[in-house]
């Protein structure tokens, strides 16, 4: 999920012939709950044959029609162990059945996953176990109806690792699985398909795990040192080609001169669309006729007046940075380094105005001395620098005109909205604060999320700040319409705590500094969480139209009965009241960002 990846994984080896594995998980209960059955221990992955696939480098950015997929087997019913049949099993080659022995050895005997961060008992408990594919299944509707305006798709990405882990697991190390329901005249169809990343293919060949995973499994040198040689010797013998993309493409989805892209910013975006049927295509890597190299951010922002999006990579050598931008019809311009970025710095997020594009270099960045020393991640905070916020030209050329300013304690994950005020010479910026940095990759349940309003004086340098909310409040969202404008109102998730989300919460962002600014909140109930909410518009193009007429949907599970819906909220109602609740065919685990796409613009695919 984060580009300093790429520090470790530069180099790994190719395949061509693919098969894609249907992965059965038997997953065992502790305890004779009313749980649903995915709870703590997951005993049994089996892998099983299907036909080729490609996922080839595309140099263009307009790829290839797919040839038609065809359709896989729908899982059973049960949660504890879907099955679908039995077929031949992927045979591994001998030098793939040495490596992961010596795997083993390093997993078992060398770096265990003792800490519950990295434990995939505890990781993978619950409703973040993961699932199989699922084919395009009809829905229930089962309170309400569907709004018109909502002919389209919602699409959510998340991790739902392909195959048992073998050693330490991290949340953020799960391939991405894309969970869409194409809703078309009243009616929802749910699917669920991987993001066939190049990384995902090979190991989908393979049968097993061939790369180690990046946020838990170079934890201390002795870790690094022997899965680092482990990686290299698989790299020599052919087996992965780190030059054809060592991402996940788990975290989020964009859509921008006509395309649809899978993100994770350790890789380049992966084109995708849906069929007319809703199932998922992953159409291949993008690299934009070769102008884009290594990684994109996963947090592009579109401008919805000019149709443009703007972008960012950041790793772990110089330029640290580098900032650029697409046009209306998805052309990559011109690079940006950033080298007044003097570190690196952990940049998975930001925003922009009309004028101006805004990064916050915060306290958490490359920490190679814990790793050494202490035996924690390559990925660390340090909490003797002073964040800090850069500001440069939306269309700058260079580096030139980048202004840097201090603001202490300031650490923002995810950016909310940014816009100019009094003629541009003012920037107001609105993002959760994570206080408590350090926990932000070890335990998140301890992280506290406070949404500021960051207001910096371009003529004075002023910086002021003050809280919107003292609610645990990410993943926060607003009418797409309104990024790089001012905007009144915020959906945000509030968590219960991270990264589970009990409800979402309406702020209303313009009332002053020690105002009650929750204009409008929806508590799931008990044991019942979702996700990052997200807002659809009734009527997007109409100028005349409110900012918040329109409806707030996410996906809720009940972890109680292990059922799992998709809820429309009217965004106006103070209780943001549900409109229509939508039963789905089996649970949708835990996960990441989403996007809604119109049915129009699915037509221009």
């Amino acid at each position: 999920m984060d580009a300093f990846s790429s520090s470790f994984l530069s180099t790994l080896p190719p395949s061509t012939k693919l098969r894609s594995p249907v992965i059965t998980t038997t997953l065992r209960s502790t305890s004779p709950s009313p749980y649903y059955a995915p709870l703590p221990y997951i005993s049994s992955v089996r892998i099983e044959e299907k036909p080729p696939t490609s996922t080839a480098t595309t140099k263009t950015s307009h790829p290839p029609p797919p040839q038609s997929p065809k359709a896989w087997p729908p899982p059973a019913p049960s949660y504890a162990s879907p099955s679908v049949g039995a077929k031949k099993r992927v045979e591994p080659r001998l030098s793939t059945v040495i490596f992961n022995t010596f795997d083993d050895i390093i997993n078992n005997f060398i770096d265990p996953p003792l800490r519950p961060s990295v434990d995939p008992k505890h990781v993978l408990s619950h409703n973040f176990a993961p699932v199989d594919e699922l084919p395009p299944t009809p829905c229930e509707v089962i309170q309400g109806s569907l709004p018109p305006c909502l002919d389209g798709a919602y699409i959510r990405n998340g991790p739902n690792p392909q195959f048992l882990p073998r050693g330490p697991y991290h949340l953020f190390d799960g391939d991405g699985m894309l969970h869409s329901i194409r809703i078309s005249r009243g009616k929802a169809t749910l699917c669920s398909r991987y993001v066939k990343t190049y990384k995902y293919s090979i190991e989908n060949k393979m049968g097993s795990t061939v790369f180690p995973n990046v946020f838990s499994g170079f934890n201390g040198l002795t870790a690094a040192a022997t899965r680092g040689a482990l990686s290299a010797v698989r790299i020599l013998s052919g087996e992965f080609n780190p030059a054809n993309g060592i991402g996940l493409a788990n975290t989020s989805l964009a859509l921008f001169g006509n395309r649809l892209y899978a993100l994770g910013e350790s890789d380049l975006p992966y084109s995708i669309r849906l069929t007319s049927t809703g199932d998922i295509q992953t159409l291949g890597r993008i690299d934009f006729d070769g102008k884009l190299f290594m990684s994109m951010t996963a947090h592009p922002k579109i401008d919805d007046d000019t149709g443009e999006a703007f972008a960012f990579r950041y790793g772990p050598v110089p330029p640290y940075l580098t900032y650029f931008h697409f046009d209306a019809n998805g052309n990559k311009q011109p690079d940006v380094p950033i080298f007044s970025m003097t570190r690196p710095s952990f940049l998975h997020d930001f925003a922009i105005t009309k004028k101006y594009a805004i990064f916050a270099d915060i306290q958490i960045g490359m920490n190679p001395m814990d790793m050494i020393i202490g035996g924690g991640s390559p990925v660390g905070t340090d909490p003797a620098k002073v964040p800090r916020i850069g500001i440069i030209p939306r269309y700058a050329k260079d580096e030139s005109e980048i202004r840097w300013f201090d603001v202490p304690g300031f650490n923002l994950i995810h950016a909310i909205n940014a816009w100019d005020e009094d003629d541009g010479n003012a920037i107001v910026l609105l993002a959760p604060n994570i206080l408590s940095v350090e926990h932000t990759l070890e335990r998140m349940d301890l992280v506290h999320a406070l949404v500021e309003k960051v207001r910096i004086d371009l003529r004075t340098g002023l910086v002021t700040r003050h809280p919107i909310s003292a609610r645990n409040l990410d993943f926060a969202v607003l009418n797409p319409a309104y990024v790089a404008k001012k905007n009144k109102y915020v959906y945000a998730a509030v968590g219960d705590p991270m990264p589970k989300i009990a409800g979402v919460v309406k702020l209303d962002v313009s009332k002053g500094e020690r105002q009650e600014c929750t204009v409008g909140s929806r508590m799931y109930g008990p044991g019942c969480f979702g996700g990052e909410p997200f807002f659809v518009a009734k009527e997007p193009q109409n100028p005349e139209a409110d900012e918040d007429d329109g409806y707030v949907v996410s996906y809720v599970h009940n972890e109680n009965t292990g059922e799992s819906r998709f809820l429309v909220m009217d965004a106006q109602s103070p209780n943001l009241d549900i409109v229509a609740a939508v039963k789905l065919p089996r649970r949708v685990p835990y996960g990441f960002h989403g996007l809604f796409v119109r049915e129009s613009d699915l037509n221009k695919l």
